[in-house]
């Protein structure tokens, strides 16, 4: 049996998000801490990575003073709480080979120490001893315990209100060990 063990570079990886309100958007980054997939036979069989919550930040906002409160709300209990939750995961439970270097994903995301599943389709090109992999995740915040100015949770927020659903843009890159 032909199995292979890829870990993250986390140098090379980037998690790229975008989050939405009724008056516009936010990008930023936030960093892969670690993580690793194997392959089996060359067919993903699992995998897990990391998000450090620590490390988000925000591309779009250019004054630094706003950008440093922004960055500080985010890490607050009103979003990620990241002093008592540093750390979420995404856990591939289920792989399914579809067209050529596609994969419909079925993986647990965990944040805020609460975990749902989400189903993702992964984009994997490997070589000899390098995976890449790409996929978009949709988030809906409501469900970890992320209710600031939702629309589920409050009433007459107007121009004030944050969309459910932000946007994870994954891209790693993984080495074989």
């Amino acid at each position: 049996m032909d199995t292979k063990n890829f870990k993250i570079n986390t140098e090379n990886s980037t998690i790229d998000w975008i989050g939405r309100k009724v008056t516009g958007a936010h990008n930023g980054t936030i960093d892969v801490k670690n993580g690793n997939f194997t392959l089996e036979e060359g067919k993903l069989l699992s995998g897990k990575f990391v998000i450090d919550t620590r490390s988000i930040k925000i591309l779009d906002i250019e004054d630094a003073e706003t950008n440093a409160q922004f960055a500080s709300h985010l890490a607050s209990d009103d979003f990620f709480n990241a002093e008592q939750f540093p750390e979420a995961y995404f856990e591939i439970i289920h792989a399914e080979p579809g067209d050529t270097n596609l994969y419909n994903v079925q993986g647990n995301l965990t944040v805020k120490g609460i975990t749902h599943p989400i189903d993702t389709s992964l984009h994997i090109v490997i070589t000899e001893n390098l995976a890449v992999l790409k996929t978009t995740i949709i988030v809906d915040r409501t469900k970890f315990n992320i209710k600031f100015r939702s629309s589920n949770f409050f009433t007459n927020l107007g121009d004030t209100l944050i969309y459910n659903n932000f946007d994870l843009n994954i891209h790693l890159v993984a080495e074989t060990y």
